[in-house]
């Protein structure tokens, strides 16, 4: 027998059949009222809401969990970096003679795995040389790998760890004695006998010069009769195994200096550079060509004569950062560039510019490694002339066959493609581009 019912808000409502059995069957009690009794379930509807808050709470739980270490690392913890706000202009549209090709991926790999970042390239004859991410200068033949020295100390793993005592040799050329000079990014500048294997130090890095340490010496330079040398530090204050610190804090703490290879006198030709990177004698060894990376252009700094101490632009606003400066066949310059600000496309360097908090957010969460996984790779050389003028340009989209590149040798025909971080050099016949 039904005794009850529900209305819609979960109420019972009274019936005969319960009236019967409350008042018929035991009979009215004195005083006592009954009560409304309430439904033993609950509506839809209700079940419903409930159910609705009990998932908001619980992913806002979650999301306060999730938040609150990420709150305490931006409010606490120091960023380890100090960027600088500056203005890069809008990068050029990719067209004419910055057209996008795939010239770059006819090269072919060289002693793939068999070396790692060979930054720098020289030649000898037929005979190549350069300096590896484990310390070593090794000099290429044929198909095989020779080791001439080893400027620093073991372990030489290649890993960060061990850099600053195994030595990272980066700019390399060829003196006019047939020496080698050497510019290590952590023991300083050196003079090698590519023969005899034997290494004089010319200059102590991590020295004070003026003022500034020594931190990360890059790229060198030498004048014909080799009585003068002239090399980048890249930073006083970044070593190279933090170059994308160096990038992202975009202070101008860059130098370029000159050694006397006679008196020994080491003094600054320029400061207040940002990244101040790749250098390339002019003909006239009055100036000097050097890479600004951070500010993606190319600066002349006066050595000599009557501009001396002054400074102008060769080329600005490049559609990537460059690297390395070289000579080539036609006068021109081969310019390496690992990274492109892409017009049409969006450049996140460019768009960091403007916006330190960003960098510095992005400093507390992430590491220099994981921060490259980030970092689009372009591979591009570009052979310029006087006044900047870009008369030919090779590109590998996403760095396919030739990626990370630093610096570009040009030698018999051939274009020789160092890198700073991938385990082969790459070379480009140009008579098939």
């Amino acid at each position: 027998m039904r005794t009850c019912k529900c209305d819609r808000a979960g109420v019972f409502t009274r019936t005969p059949a319960l009236m019967k059995l409350v008042w018929g069957q035991v009979g009215p009690v004195p005083g006592w009222v009954p009560e409304e009794p309430r439904c033993s379930h609950v509506s839809v509807s209700a079940l419903s809401t409930y159910s609705g808050k009990i998932f908001r709470v619980t992913l806002l739980s979650l999301g306060v969990l999730l938040l609150l270490p990420l709150l305490v690392i931006i409010l606490i913890l120091e960023s380890p970096i100090k960027p600088e706000v500056f203005t890069l202009k809008e990068p050029p549209m990719m067209k004419a003679c910055w057209e996008p090709n795939l010239k770059l991926r006819e090269a072919q790999r060289l002693f793939e795995d068999q070396l790692v970042g060979p930054e720098s390239i020289a030649n000898i004859g037929d005979v190549l040389f350069s300096g590896t991410a484990d310390g070593k200068i090794v000099k290429l033949v044929g198909r095989r790998i020779h080791m001439v020295t080893r400027l620093g100390k073991l372990p030489c793993a290649g890993s960060r760890e061990d850099e600053p005592n195994c030595g990272r040799p980066l700019g390399i050329r060829v003196g006019p004695n047939g020496t080698l000079f050497v510019a290590d990014a952590y023991l300083g500048l050196f003079e090698v006998n590519p023969t005899t294997g034997e290494a004089t130090r010319l200059v102590n890095g991590g020295q004070v010069v003026a003022g500034r340490k020594l931190s990360f010496i890059n790229d060198v330079a030498v004048t014909q009769d080799g009585k003068k040398v002239y090399f980048t530090d890249s930073s006083s204050r970044w070593q190279r195994r933090d170059y994308m610190h160096l990038i992202m804090e975009a202070t101008p703490d860059g130098r370029v200096l000159e050694y006397n290879t006679e008196t020994k006198e080491l003094t600054v030709v320029m400061e207040d550079m940002r990244f101040p990177n790749g250098i390339q004698l002019l003909p006239d060894e009055e100036s000097v060509l050097v890479a600004e990376t951070t500010m993606a252009r190319i600066r002349r700094v006066h050595v000599a004569g009557l501009n001396k101490g002054g400074m102008d632009t060769f080329v600005d606003n490049l559609p990537g950062f460059p690297d390395n400066i070289r000579p080539s066949s036609t006068g021109g310059y081969w310019v390496a560039m690992s990274a492109v600000r892409p017009n049409p496309g969006f450049s996140m360097l460019d768009f960091l510019s403007q916006r330190p908090w960003i960098k510095k957010f992005i400093f507390k969460l992430f590491s220099q490694d994981i921060l490259m996984k980030f970092v689009p790779r372009y591979s591009l050389v570009a052979e310029l002339h006087d006044g900047g003028v870009c008369t030919r340009s090779f590109h590998d989209p996403n760095g396919l066959v030739a990626a990370y590149i630093s610096e570009v040798h040009e030698h018999d025909g051939n274009l020789y493609l160092g890198s700073f971080r991938s385990p082969y050099i790459a070379k480009l016949d140009l008579s098939k581009v």
